[in-house]
């Protein structure tokens, strides 16, 4: 017989479409766990690789990456954490105050499916674990499709018990962040000293010396300087914070400095796990294999799972799957959100239990994982300029003379103001990118900026007395 579906409970409210009310408010510890889980993630061991193959130096590395994640924590208490806990609202909900219930709808249906695309390369990298056991062929830098049926039955698994997690709601979501994440940091911490001892590092000169003043990048990379260290890592997920998206989560926290717990998914994930990542590569590229492939011209792979394996046995598979679990749980959480306000009558454990489905099917795929890189890169530079428009309306618009939330004051389902400011913003500084060859996390603040301010003008311009 088969087994019996899960049951969600029925009595999951996640306040969909009014304020978080004080009874429900959460303390800093329920967003520690979150976080440190959520960016200490299987994806760091796709991620911290990459600043080896684009030649960095020590110090791009190790100073560039504390810049660039501090910026990033600023933007999360600065501007996401205090906007959320002024007003409450999850991203959805606050955006259709003000720009009505047709456009946001687009912009939900978009997000909720990029989010299940960044929840599915998750599934990814947690398959590379749980299928070396089963004798799996991983997958290749360029697969795009399946490659067999046991890794169809692998992700699928993995699919189902994460969406269960996610769809129970932020409280499950939550303890379940703070029981994993103390033991993952454990074992990135394991996988980095196996490193450096393989990479027979016994002073931090030694360490320095594995980067030295940067090299030539691998194969179909492109160079990386300190400014590329800096910005990519500031913006990797700026659709979270100055994209507002976090606003669904922070909208529980009792107050705006649950925003600094940020810095323990930055400093242990983006700066930890990422280096430790970088040590792995570096030992797995000394090897014959690799080797090989450099001189052929290609660049050697990276699958989370073996590399882990190798570097500390089975805890380095588990690590690599319940890693994956810990960042797919709130990004499908976050999915679900945004589809329930489009179908606002269905339950939001439903609707996360379609974003699982999802981010299941894109996670059979491997394409979503083996270019997360860009992928990470074009999702923040899309979403992050919505996230000005709430910003400005929030802290500008009486002092620029436009309706705050006019949509919702005006009742209107389309705010032609913030269709123009992000259409213009994103057709002027792509085309920069596409055409005069510039890295695009360079471009991202500019753009956000830019839609902003152009919101408030726009505003100024077309709205009318209410």
């Amino acid at each position: 017989m088969p087994p019996e579906a899960p049951v969600i409970p029925a009595e999951v409210h996640e306040y969909e479409r009014e304020p978080v009310p004080a009874s429900q408010w959460k303390g800093w510890k329920s967003f520690l766990g979150m976080y440190a889980g959520e960016h200490a993630a299987g994806t760091e061991f796709m991620i911290g690789p990459l600043f080896l193959t684009a030649g960095v130096s020590a110090f791009d590395l190790l100073v560039g990456l504390f810049l660039g994640n501090l910026l990033a924590v600023l933007c999360w208490r600065y501007l996401t954490a205090a906007i959320a806990t002024d007003v409450r609202l999850t991203l959805y909900y606050q955006l259709e105050k003000i720009c009505g219930r047709r456009l946001v709808t687009a912009y939900n249906l978009a997000n909720g499916i990029l989010f299940c695309f960044l929840a599915g390369a998750m599934i990814t990298v947690s398959a590379t674990a749980v299928g070396i056991p089963f004798d799996m062929e991983m997958p290749k830098l360029t697969d795009t499709t399946p490659n067999g049926a046991t890794w169809i039955i692998v992700v699928v698994a993995i699919g189902a018990v994460i969406s269960v997690i996610a769809a129970r709601g932020y409280d499950t979501v939550s303890k379940f962040a703070n029981i994993a994440s103390p033991w993952m940091v454990l074992i990135f911490l394991a996988c980095g000293v196996v490193a450096l001892k393989g990479l027979r590092v016994a002073s931090f000169a030694d360490f320095w010396n594995i980067f030295g003043e940067g090299r030539e990048p691998f194969p179909g990379q492109i160079k990386y300087t300190f400014w590329h260290v800096v910005m990519w890592s500031w913006f990797c997920n700026a659709a979270m914070h100055i994209g507002m998206s976090d606003l669904s989560v922070f909208r529980y926290a009792k107050n705006a400095s649950s925003g600094w717990t940020t810095a323990a998914g930055m400093y242990v994930g983006h700066y930890l796990a990422w280096i430790c990542a970088c040590l792995l590569y570096a030992l797995y590229i000394r090897s014959g294999d690799a080797q090989a492939m450099l001189a052929a011209g290609q660049a050697p792979p990276v699958a989370p799972g073996p590399m882990t394996y190798e570097a500390v046995g089975v805890a380095g598979l588990i690590c690599v799957v319940v890693a994956g679990w810990t960042t797919a749980n709130p990004t499908i959480y976050r999915a679900g959100l945004a589809f329930q306000a489009i179908a606002p009558k269905l339950s939001t454990a439903r609707v996360t239990m379609i974003a699982g489905a999802v981010a299941t099917v894109a996670g059979l795929f491997p394409a979503f994982a083996m270019q997360l890189l860009d992928f990470v890169a074009v999702y923040g530079f899309i979403l992050a300029p919505i996230g000005a428009i709430i910003v400005f309306d929030h802290y500008f618009a009486n002092g620029a003379g436009i309706v705050q939330n006019y949509a919702e004051k005006a009742g209107i389902n389309f705010n032609v103001s913030v269709l123009l400011a992000w259409l213009i913003s994103m057709a002027v500084f792509y085309s920069i990118s596409a055409f005069g060859g510039v890295f695009l996390s360079f471009l991202t603040l500019p753009a956000w900026i830019s839609c902003g301010a152009l919101y408030l003008v726009f505003s100024r311009m077309l709205q009318k007395r209410v």
